[in-house]
């Protein structure tokens, strides 16, 4: 039997990535296409829904105008002057309706005030709401009843609008996306490009799809000048206090730690300093150290993904953002695909357009953790997160990461995005679209406040695991960083289980 070449081997891992990546556009177009008759069905019930409902609101009126005309038997003819609460109420009845009633005139303090209630209770207002253009001696109640018609027509298209309202099809249609976190593979949000044996299952959140033709609304890229003499700001830091907690049994997670963030007061940890392996919580300090060395000019410019990027992911099975080979991406682009579905493609074609080659770029990462006083217990290999005996860090340490990269407003903005599209390309002219999960996920739980940014990270050497930062209920900024978890939903169970037991619930901001 002959041995395979080099070249032959590379020629069919090629072959094997195009065939992996042609199948999930396949599956993608499938899902559109279902989504796409299940948006009409719901556009269709919600009209006859609200046809229904502005029949019901119809009749009601009706009934309680016969309601009001019935209260008082009194003549129809011209002339009649109505005193009192019957008399201005019958002439409000009548004069949107009744012909005979043209010249009737409704006089009286409550009388008039009756009369505006059932004015408004006919056209389905509450009491206090009156139009301030009604005329107080009812003299022009003719005309008011002639307007009145109008309103009601209006109303009711009104109604029908608002009893079927849904979310409008516009663009590319809504889908439900392959989601690698499922729990049957506790992956981080990833899409692999492993050759066999790997499955993808479906979500049943529903993602909205990026209208066609939107203009992208980009936030302002935080830059950085050279000055005469390099002065670094203080860095930001926690400490242990008398009230600082464990982690309870309930808690999975073998590293973790929970800070206030603004006293610094580290509220709750569990081997907190303990070397760990980080795994794509890595990529937090990718983008902060890439925000760092770029422009605003430089986020509208475009990178190649190369044959080395495609190699590196698919020979490590990394997670991707789904650029295909010689795609050309944008710098801006490639900051969200790095954190949002940890795209290793996005991380390398960055870290090489920044330094000129991943290597240069890692040895950038390591002087950042030596300028934030962090070298002592954290570094990296590499800038995606793959595992390495000298990749490690602390969840300590990964929490200042993530406290400098919010401080950030370009990085906060990255970190915090559930959903984000990218500029349309050749190869995807719809763009891709990027997801964190972990976000999505995790803001319908209790943790007694708000998750605003996160990254997560998951390999077999060192289990699940993820940085968040979260806005409790009282105002106050918090920082939760777990480690070494049996899974995806584990991990955000852990996560949820710290910010619910720590955080004050329902706290008015407290300075």
């Amino acid at each position: 039997m002959e041995m395979e070449t080099e070249e032959e081997r590379k020629v069919r891992r090629r072959q094997q990535l195009e065939d992996m990546k042609k199948e999930k556009r396949r599956t993608e177009r499938l899902y559109r296409a279902g989504a796409v008759a299940a948006s009409v069905l719901a556009v269709l019930v919600g009209i006859g829904a609200g046809i229904g409902a502005a029949m019901f609101l119809h009749g009601h009126e009706a009934e309680q105008r016969q309601e009001s005309s019935a209260g008082e038997d009194r003549s129809a003819a011209p002339g009649i002057i109505g005193t009192g609460v019957s008399g201005a109420a019958e002439s409000n009845v009548i004069g949107e309706g009744n012909p005979a009633g043209a010249g009737m005139t409704g006089t009286g303090a409550s009388g008039e005030g009756e009369a505006a209630e059932g004015d408004l209770l006919a056209r389905g207002e509450s009491p206090g709401e009156q139009d301030p253009s009604a005329a107080a001696d009812g003299s022009d109640v003719p005309d008011t009843g002639r307007k009145r018609k109008g309103d009601r027509g209006r109303r009711e298209e009104f109604d029908i609008l608002r009893a079927s309202r849904v979310i409008p099809i516009s663009g590319a249609a809504v889908a439900d996306i392959p989601d690698p976190e499922a729990e049957d593979s506790p992956q981080e949000n990833m899409v692999s490009t492993a050759p066999e044996g790997d499955t993808v299952s479906a979500v049943p959140e529903e993602i909205p799809q990026n209208p066609a033709g939107a203009e992208t609304v980009h936030s302002p890229i935080w830059g950085a000048h050279e000055t005469a003499e390099k002065v670094h700001s203080p860095i930001w830091g926690a400490h242990e206090t008398a009230k600082t907690g464990n982690f309870g049994e309930e808690v999975i997670s073998k590293y973790g730690i929970l800070i206030d963030v603004w006293d610094g007061e580290i509220l709750s940890e569990k081997r907190a300093r303990e070397r760990m392996n980080p795994a794509s919580m890595t990529k937090v300090l990718t983008v902060l150290v890439a925000a760092e060395h770029l422009t605003e000019e430089d986020m509208d410019r475009t990178v190649q993904i190369t044959q080395d990027i495609t190699d590196y992911c698919f020979s490590n099975n990394c997670s991707i953002a789904g650029y295909d080979l010689n795609e050309e991406a944008a710098v801006r682009d490639l900051f969200y695909g790095t954190i949002l579905p940890s795209g290793a493609d996005a991380a390398l074609a960055l870290a090489e357009y920044v330094a000129g080659s991943h290597e240069a770029f890692v040895d950038m990462m390591n002087a950042k953790l030596e300028e934030m006083g962090l070298s002592g217990t954290t570094h990296f290999t590499n800038c995606v997160g793959l595992y390495d005996e000298n990749h490690y860090s602390t969840v300590y340490d990964m929490a200042v990461i993530l406290k400098t990269a919010a401080d950030n407003p370009f990085c906060r903005d990255v970190l915090s995005r559930q959903i984000y599209y990218t500029v349309p390309t050749q190869e995807h002219p719809e763009g891709l679209m990027l997801v964190n999960w972990f976000l999505r996920r995790i803001e319908d739980r209790d943790t007694h406040g708000t998750v605003l940014c996160a990254k997560t990270g998951f390999i077999d050497e060192a289990g699940s695991c993820a940085a968040s930062l979260s806005v409790g209920d009282n105002g106050r900024e918090y920082i939760c960083v777990t480690g070494a978890s049996s899974g995806a939903w584990d991990c955000i169970a852990d996560q949820e289980i710290l910010y619910r037991t720590f955080l004050p619930q329902g706290q008015q901001v407290t300075e």
